[in-house]
């Protein structure tokens, strides 16, 4: 115990207020994260704290100290010590741990690869044409394994080509070339390891939601729900109105095709009738001009007129259509013709 005393003793006070103050930090707000910030330039990580400052604070601490901090409350924080690693920052906010990465991941951006650094995935040069007047840069571009040659008064790259494997070192004249190029094979931000949520800690396996998935997921299952409710006759608020629609027009069905002489469907039984009617009565006056009365006629004549408008509509139209096109003038030569013809057809 003496020699625990006799150590804590000579902790500088500096040390003993930053242990304190990532105490505090941690215990006035809701959740707590750790992040990567490995390869993240000082500048960068100034402007990130900036931009994240109305909704959480970035603070980047000796692992030591954190590590201490964490011991010292307890409970199930000290779980949180595994995800200390290299360079590492803490995160506090109020917000949900899904929100803080989704904010984190926002602060991902392409960044060029330094010269012997490992190739994060494999890096590709397309195939086209730069900006690159002719000059030393051709062969600067050749000796770094990129295949460029001249063409149209440019520097143009020949073929698409994988110029450095995923887990390779990238040469530094590659590198230099890569950033000429404007790729950037590198994404730069702050990686969330893990976030801390009353007791529950968070890795981002769980927390990359794919956001438009959900949504179509729940729109899925909303559609389903209501189909079934529909098709099972389910009454709810959401689906009383399409299956009271559904039994109206079921049960007109029923009454025109059984013939039931009810108010809500008369209009619709005249109307067969009629339609009926008028068809035994133009396959009498087919045989026989004399068997319906003049009336009946007018009525036949009617319907024949409406038909025959229906069925001469579209032809009109095509008729016009065609009009409206030029002519082509005949030539000799019949075989030649034919042959532009098909020229002009298919272009």
């Amino acid at each position: 115990m003496a020699e625990e005393r006799h150590h804590t003793e000579h902790i500088p006070q500096w040390k003993k207020d930053e242990i304190e103050n990532i105490k505090e930090l941690i215990q006035s707000h809701k959740v707590f994260g750790m992040v990567g910030i490995e390869g993240i330039l000082a500048t960068k990580i100034q402007k990130i704290r900036r931009d994240l400052k109305d909704v959480a604070v970035l603070k980047v601490s000796r692992n030591t100290l954190t590590e201490r901090a964490l011991d010292q409350l307890g409970e199930t924080i000290p779980e949180m010590n595994k995800y200390l690693d290299k360079q590492t920052a803490l995160v506090f906010t109020n917000e949900s741990p899904f929100k803080l990465y989704k904010l984190l991941e926002q602060t991902k951006t392409p960044s060029p690869i330094k010269g012997g650094a490992i190739a994060p995935a494999d890096i590709i040069v397309q195939k086209g044409p730069t900006s690159f007047p002719p000059g030393p840069i051709l062969g600067e571009f050749q000796s770094a394994g990129i295949p460029a040659s001249i063409e149209a008064g440019k520097v143009a790259i020949k073929e698409t080509k994988v110029v450095c494997k995923a887990g390779e070192a990238v040469p530094q004249k590659l590198a230099t070339m890569l950033s000429k190029l404007e790729i950037y094979p590198l994404i730069i931000g702050l990686d969330l390891r893990a976030a801390y949520d009353e007791g529950t800690i968070y890795e981002p396996e769980l927390l990359a939601v794919d956001e438009s998935k959900y949504f179509s997921d729940i729109i899925s299952a909303v559609q389903n729900a209501f189909n079934l409710s529909v098709n099972t006759a389910y009454p709810t608020s959401a689906t009383i109105g399409t299956l009271l629609a559904k039994a109206y027009a079921e049960s007109k069905n029923l009454g025109v095709n059984a013939v039931i002489l009810e108010p809500g469907v008369m209009d619709a039984l005249l109307a067969k009738a009629h339609i009926q009617m008028t068809s035994v009565a133009s396959k009498a006056a087919d045989k026989d001009e004399n068997a319906v009365d003049e009336d009946l006629r007018e009525v036949l004549g009617a319907a024949a007129s409406a038909a025959a408008a229906a069925v001469s509509a579209p032809a009109a139209a095509e008729e016009e259509k065609k009009e409206e096109e030029p002519e082509e003038e005949e030539e000799d030569h019949a075989e030649e013709d034919g042959m532009a013809g098909l020229g002009a057809l298919f272009g």
